[in-house]
């Protein structure tokens, strides 16, 4: 049945209650960067036409925010970054003083509005039409809060201007990591998973803050929405249909094959009910997926991968990237595995020697692999690194640095795709600048 974009849907698997590895990287034991969004900025720190933009829910215009850019890249330049979806706060926030009137009753004494909302985890798509949609997880207050939406933005001049944000699913948990594609038969198709984390005392700020919130969600309602979903239009996102749980979830979702096929890799839980990292598939544009094959892992491998992604290469290969973080933060490399039969079976994880996470893989039209990726450690920002041979190697010695201006470790899940004129757009989430939420930004860059 067919339901109203605002619609109240939801969902996430168990293991997303208790947190997710990339969010154990802001870990609570440790200086709290996050307190600065929870704090919130004032609408003043944005300065310029960025603001008037921002306050009309749309991107600034070409320039008006841009990010300067890094040093010169080897094989690729940048053409511009900018602010593409900043959402202002529009209720009440901290500062707000209350009295009581003849009656007893509150009334406001000085209202202060929150600051601009927190923004992430998003993921780029572009239509058979030229058009550009960013589904993401919007209208937060923090990286871990019960308030995530899944919204998009849209761009019919190929990045240079953004619609506002839509909201297409809003649950009564935290929605969060939107994947999207226009599958063959012109269907959109999004992904994205619920959690209960700011209900647990991993992380003990969020824990606190929401814990009356958490009071009014029942059992039931946890058990009938936690998982992991997907949800499609069919009208180019004017209405979108019913959610359909799936086994994994993924940040970037699924992707599509050339027989049709839609494959899906991610994490998600085995026959027993133990953690998994598995490949689903649907037969029918996206309305029921089964498991098809497990991603294996070497034995003693370090880390806990997740967070993959995939992309079918000219010769038929199969290619599939993880994020992984061991102990020895030095070793976050990418992981990758490849398939031959069209994901039946897949090679065990191995290293691609690239530092960073998580991945997003196309194929560009020249035959390269292009994977971006979040760079969580000094100089915080964006990369990207391009495969000549179908992922066999990889050029590290030539990394493109998109965006060195991060203020600090939680930005990135960056995802890209090839303009018509054979430049690259690629979004990704990130603070602007010190003290202020994360907005949804891009990089418009070429090879050389």
């Amino acid at each position: 049945m067919k339901t109203s974009p605002m619609h109240t849907l939801s969902g996430s698997r168990a293991w997303a209650e208790c947190g997710l590895s990339r969010v154990s990287a802001l870990s609570e034991s440790k200086p709290e960067p996050r307190s600065i969004w929870l704090r919130g900025c004032s609408a003043a720190v944005v300065c310029g036409l960025a603001l008037a933009w921002s306050l009309a829910g749309a991107a600034a215009p070409s320039g008006a925010s841009a990010a300067a850019a890094p040093k010169d890249n080897a094989i690729a330049t940048v053409i511009e970054t900018k602010v593409i979806c900043r959402e202002p706060g529009r209720y009440l926030g901290d500062g707000t003083e209350y009295t009581v009137d003849t009656k007893t009753h509150p009334v406001i004494g000085k209202r202060v509005i929150e600051p601009a909302r927190y923004i992430g985890w998003p993921t780029l798509a572009q239509t058979r039409e030229g058009e550009l949609i960013a589904a993401f997880s919007g209208d937060r207050d923090a990286h871990v809060c019960p308030w995530g939406k899944t919204q998009i933005v849209r761009s019919l001049d190929q990045g240079k201007t953004w619609s506002p944000a839509q909201t297409i699913t809003n649950t009564p948990l935290d929605d969060r990591d939107a994947g999207i594609i226009q599958t063959q038969k012109g269907t959109l198709l999004v992904t994205w998973f619920t959690s209960v984390a700011f209900n647990t005392r991993t992380y003990k700020t969020a824990f606190e803050r929401y814990a009356r919130h958490a009071e009014k969600i029942t059992p039931e309602e946890r058990k009938k929405w936690l998982g992991n979903w997907t949800r499609r239009s069919e009208d180019g996102g004017k209405t979108w249909l019913e959610p359909v749980r799936t086994n994994v979830t993924a940040p970037h979702g699924a992707i599509q094959l050339r027989d049709g096929r839609l494959l899906y890799v991610g994490n998600g839980s085995d026959a027993q009910g133990r953690p998994a990292l598995l490949v689903e598939q649907s037969t029918d544009d996206g309305r029921s997926w089964t498991v098809l094959a497990p991603v294996p892992k070497p034995e003693g491998l370090a880390g806990n991968p997740g967070e993959m992604h995939m992309v079918e290469l000219t010769s038929g290969k199969l290619l599939v990237m993880a994020r992984n973080e061991p102990k020895d933060r030095t070793q976050c490399f990418l992981l990758q595995s490849e398939s031959l039969d069209g994901g039946k079976t897949w090679s065990p994880l191995r290293s691609s020697g690239i530092w960073g996470y998580p991945p997003h893989l196309i194929q560009l039209r020249n035959g390269w692999v292009l994977v971006t990726y979040g760079y969580r450690r000094e100089p915080y920002g964006e990369r990207a690194c391009i495969s000549r041979d179908e992922g066999k190697t990889w050029d590290i010695a030539n990394e493109i640095v998109l965006n060195a201006a991060g203020v600090g470790v939680d930005l990135g899940y960056p995802s890209s795709t090839q303009l018509a004129d054979g430049s690259i757009l690629t979004v990704y989430y990130q603070a602007e600048k010190t003290g202020e939420p994360t907005c949804l930004m891009s990089t418009h860059w070429r090879f050389k």
